[in-house]
């Protein structure tokens, strides 16, 4: 069955690069709604832009959609790896600005609202894309690749130069609240030159190294209170992945891989699995393919107790 969430909630906060204050409130909508932006601050213009692959315009360093009148949402990733993570396939969300709030940088949040609204069941049949051949892109050393599993598995892969970083890699299957439990309280990192760089230039304005994100230098962690987890920087790729991956329109049955992959590569992934209609195919989710899926069985103890 296809869901929403119960009742309304709020956010309010900055957004990470842009700094600038926003009210966001997530609502609940009927089946085959999918997940929708409306910019409330916009007036005189289409001010609903699709939570989807092909309205992404910038995938640099967040994922940022817009309409074709020009209306864009940023930072959507963090919202939508909650929305998929606590099986909410139909919502309209609010804003009156034009970034998501950052919050403490990670889902958690936004999935732990979500679960004390509730999640409500909708009369209507839950659709999946099942990856059937192999789909990979690449650009130098990074790699993002879907490939057929039997539920959504996600295996990241990252190495930086920064030594408290390095070499980290993660392979966890998406089911039975792993999103809540395994990655739902990382948050969004970076190394403090590219936070001096982003900030010349006008970005990162938001930010708040040990609030809203975790700040590196070499070997030191910049962040007061440090690390959530000592891998916690490439869980939280996978996070980013799989609110990056939520924008195909229904959950996905594959596994996917990224080595130094971002934003933007799952993006291009996403556009060449759907321009490949041999890849995958829709498939009616049954009551044993949605117990597999990244929202059934979880509960609000699953989300760690974070500062």
């Amino acid at each position: 069955m296809q869901t929403t969430i119960r009742s309304a909630v709020t956010f309010t906060g900055r957004g990470l690069h842009s700094g600038l204050r926003a009210r966001m409130t997530v609502h609940p909508a009927s089946a085959e709604y999918g997940i929708w932006f409306r910019r409330t601050d916009v007036i005189g213009r289409d001010a609903m832009v699709q939570a989807h692959w092909s309205a992404v315009s910038n995938a640099r360093l967040c994922t940022e959609i817009s309409n074709a009148a020009g209306t864009s949402v940023s930072t959507i990733e963090h919202v939508m790896a909650a929305l998929a993570g606590c099986g909410i396939h139909n919502a309209l969300i609010e804003i009156d600005g034009p970034e998501v709030p950052i919050l403490d940088g990670s889902s958690a949040p936004f999935a732990a609202a979500f679960l004390a609204r509730g999640v409500r069941e909708l009369e209507a049949s839950l659709r999946c894309f099942e990856i059937l051949e192999p789909v990979e892109v690449r650009e130098g050393a990074a790699v993002a690749r879907l490939e057929p599993a039997e539920t959504l598995e996600i295996d990241f892969e990252i190495d930086f130069a920064d030594a408290a970083i390095g070499h980290q890699r993660k392979h966890l299957t998406m089911s039975n609240g792993a999103f809540l439990r395994e990655l739902s309280d990382c948050r969004t990192f970076c190394r403090q030159a590219d936070v001096e760089a982003m900030q010349a230039n006008g970005l990162a304005l938001g930010g708040a190294p040990g609030e809203n994100a975790v700040v590196f230098d070499g070997d030191k962690v910049l962040s007061p209170g440090g690390l959530r987890r000592a891998d916690e920087p490439v869980r939280h790729k996978m996070l980013d992945a799989l609110g990056d991956l939520a924008l195909a329109g229904a959950p996905i049955l594959g596994r996917y891989t990224g080595n130094r992959a971002g934003h933007a590569m799952t993006n291009r992934l996403l556009r060449a699995l759907f321009a490949n209609p041999a890849a995958f195919r829709i498939v009616e989710c049954d009551e044993a393919r949605r117990r597999l899926l990244p929202g059934t069985g979880i509960n609000r103890s699953d989300i760690p107790a974070v500062a």
